[in-house]
């Protein structure tokens, strides 16, 4: 009888424990690792930034003041909004997975994801201090984000990750030229901020995706498969694009630009042979990602077209953006997403199909049918628009709840 009290009581003890840790996962989940707020934030943001812009471009009003023109606010949210917390979400998430070093989370993770959320609230105050502090925070913020997912590489000497390090700090810089050319100290300075924020978030989306994408690939399938990566891709792709970036934005030869484009489509084009097997048209998390490759290889054959013949300029810059950017993120968001909340990636909500349907359908109304109905072309960026804004409104529906709740198999995380 002693024996069975003595064990007893302890066993009552851990159950109390158990249940205080379980209520305070419960009620901290949020904030427990980056994918959570940053996901979030770029799900919501994805729907009511374009959204606003919808309401902007068809009525022609802007809500924003008039120091800030409302395509330059569209461009600068599109890729230091939506796509910087999405990237955000992913690094401090896979960081701690590559060094085992817990990333910033609770109060101060929430103090980032505050920095973010009160960049884009700003720009909608028509006071005159309200664009410099936007300035500052929105800057602080991706300062604090490279600082954030540098610090466990430091710790445990992971310096191959220092690349992601270095294309984080050239956002901060593009950023900052960004708004120095926004509010009047840098001649041409909004041009050369968001050229060199958009194609770091390209060579961002190339690094992450070769890194995961062949991953996710060999183990979705569910067949024996490996997947092929070419060295000599990984390399010139790499010099190739830092080449390309440079021409295009500050030396635009349309013959330079399309050279150094068609070669990228032939990088690019192995790199997603390699990758390719025809099961992955079962798997709605393995489709999107190699459809999103595909349009970032479309954008370079719009690129090298467009030296030869007279096409907007637009059309090539959507295809990376609205195509690319925006499956793969998508794509991304949804496997990672699963995979940190305890689901299971195996089987994947069924609705994503749909979700990542129309975001190809309105990838292919944005960049390919102006080819064709030009006479048509407001009114198929509003399809367009309109497309986006379903398929955010979905994803968030589906993918919100998940991202505030604890992991469905009481793990932290």
């Amino acid at each position: 009888m002693i024996i069975i009290i003595y064990i007893r009581k302890p066993l009552i003890k851990n159950t109390r424990m158990l249940n205080i840790e379980t209520k305070h996962t419960a009620k901290t989940a949020f904030l427990h690792l980056g994918f959570r707020p940053f996901f979030f934030a770029a799900l919501s943001f994805g729907l009511v930034s374009i959204t606003l812009w919808l309401a902007m471009y068809t009525f022609g009003k802007g809500l924003l003041p008039s120091s800030y023109p409302i395509i330059s606010w569209h461009a600068h949210e599109m890729i230091f909004g939506f796509a910087t917390a999405t990237v955000t979400g992913f690094l401090l998430t896979a960081v701690k997975n590559w060094t085992g070093i817990q990333t910033i989370n609770g109060k101060p993770l929430l103090g980032l994801f505050l920095l973010w959320l009160f960049a884009r609230v700003l720009a909608f105050v028509p006071a005159p201090w309200a664009l410099p502090a936007l300035a500052v925070i929105d800057s602080l913020y991706i300062l604090v984000v490279t600082v954030a997912f540098s610090m466990p590489v430091f710790k445990v000497k992971q310096w191959k990750n220092l690349a992601f390090s270095g294309k984080l700090l050239i956002l901060f810089i593009a950023n900052v030229i960004f708004y120095l050319g926004l509010l009047g100290y840098l001649d041409n300075g909004v041009h050369y901020g968001l050229y060199m924020g958009f194609y770091t978030i390209l060579a961002v989306i190339f690094n992450m995706g070769r890194r995961v994408i062949p991953f996710f690939i060999e183990k979705g399938l569910g067949c024996p498969f490996e997947a092929k990566n070419y060295h000599w891709v990984d390399v010139s792709s790499l010099w190739l694009f830092l080449a390309f970036s440079v021409a295009d934005v500050l030396y635009p030869n349309k013959y330079l630009v399309a050279a150094l484009a068609l070669a990228l489509v032939v990088l690019h084009g192995a790199r997603i042979y390699g990758w390719y097997h025809k099961a992955i048209w079962q798997k709605s998390l393995l489709w999107v990602l190699l459809v999103g490759y595909t349009w970032v290889v479309i954008g370079f054959i719009l690129k090298f077209a467009a030296a030869f013949i007279s096409i907007s300029p637009f059309l090539a810059l959507h295809a990376f953006a609205y195509g690319g950017i925006g499956m793969i993120t998508a794509g991304m968001m949804a496997r990672v997403s699963l995979g940190h909340t305890g689901n299971n990636v195996f089987e994947p909500p069924k609705i994503l199909n749909a979700i990542f349907a129309l975001l190809f359908a309105g990838a292919i109304v944005r960049v390919i049918l102006p080819l064709f109905l030009s006479q048509f072309y407001v009114h198929l960026i509003g399809l367009s628009q309109a497309l986006w804004i379903i398929a955010f409104l979905i994803f968030f529906a589906v993918y919100a709840p998940m991202l505030i709740k604890s992991r469905v198999d009481g793990r932290p995380g």
